[in-house]
Order: C-alpha cells, then sequence, then structure tokens
C-alpha cells in the first residue's frame, strides 16, 4: 500500500471517528485502534490530528467555494442558480457525510487553517446571499429578507447530512428532484 493511500485511509477513518464522537473526543490512540495500527506508525503517514482535521475541512470548505464561484459566475437565472446550489449541497453531502459533519461540528478547532476557513465560509454566504439580493431585485424570486431566506436554506442544506444518513430509501436522484423544489417552491398544492 502506497504511503498517499494509506493517508486517505486514516483521513477517512478519522473522518469517521470525529462524526461519531467529535473531534475533541478522538485521540491519536482511538485511530490507530480503529485501524488496527500502533499509534507510533500514524506519524509515519501524518504529523498530527490538527493535520487531518484540515485536511477534512479545508477539503470540503474549498470543494463548496469553487461549486459557488462557478454557480455564481453563471449566466443562468437565480432559480437555476439556487437549484444548482442546492444540488452541490446534496452532491458534496452524499459523497462526504463524514465531512460535512467535521465542517459543521469542529471548524472551530481548527488552528492555524481558521482564518482561511472563516473567509471562505463568509464568502460563500456572502456570494449566496448576493445571489438572493440579484433574484429578488429582478424579480424571480418572492420579495423576502435575504437574511431569512438564507438561513432558512443554509440550516437545511448544512444539516442534511444528519438526516440522509438515517433515511433507507432515499436516493441522491430522489434529494436532487425534490429538495430543490421544496426549498424553492415550498409545499403550496
Amino acid at each position: 500500500m502506497n504511503n498517499n493511500t494509506r493517508k486517505n485511509e486514516i483521513i477517512s477513518k478519522a473522518g469517521k471517528l470525529f462524526k461519531k464522537r467529535g473531534y475533541s473526543a478522538v485521540t491519536m490512540r482511538d485511530l490507530a485502534d480503529a485501524l488496527n495500527i500502533k499509534a507510533a506508525s500514524l506519524y509515519n503517514h501524518i504529523n498530527s490530528k490538527q493535520e487531518i482535521l484540515a485536511t477534512i475541512i479545508i477539503g470540503i470548505a474549498e470543494a463548496f467555494t469553487n461549486g459557488m464561484e462557478q454557480i455564481k459566475n453563471s449566466p443562468v437565472s437565480t432559480q437555476e442558480k439556487l437549484k444548482k446550489i442546492i444540488e452541490l449541497h446534496i452532491d458534496l453531502t452524499v459523497k462526504n457525510p463524514d465531512s460535512m459533519a467535521c465542517l459543521n461540528n469542529d471548524w472551530m478547532h481548527l488552528e492555524e487553517k481558521l482564518p482561511y476557513f472563516v473567509k471562505m465560509r463568509e464568502d460563500y454566504e456572502e456570494n449566496f446571499r448576493i445571489i438572493l439580493k440579484e433574484g429578488v431585485a429582478q424579480g424571480e424570486i418572492a420579495n423576502r429578507d435575504p437574511e431569512i431566506m438564507l438561513f432558512s436554506m443554509l440550516s437545511t442544506l448544512r444539516t442534511l447530512y444528519i438526516w440522509y444518513t438515517k433515511k433507507d430509501g432515499v436516493d441522491a436522484k430522489t434529494l436532487k428532484e425534490q429538495m430543490p423544489a421544496t426549498l424553492l417552491n415550498g409545499i403550496r398544492n
């Protein structure tokens, strides 16, 4: 097994443990035990638990940032941009539920990467806000408070990993068909 594959395995297992118990509660010994290796062997592949956390959180945050930039700059309607943002959240959540848990629950434990993460998060939210405001200004979406719309949508999307992993029979395709319609059009008949 090459070093990069082993490192990816360590990061993946750590993500699962962080999701289950939280970053602060997981020790390097816990991680080594879960991998059936000696704790000292972990350091052949990674420098610290902090490096693992940063790798997980920054990786998924950059995926969101890149996706948002593409969506914001695309020449489509506000409704289509919002649909694409919802689909971005669905795709990243379905593929990375453990990373999503770390992103939402453990970001505050980042040390040297914390300012970089906070900047990405603020920029992401601002781009989302801009799309909503443009949609209201152009009459493409309801004239409602953009902050309430942003909060409502992000609250649902950021916690999707909790709900999705518990729901048997709901696949990504169904989510991508029904969630945008529900979030963008409500539940009126």
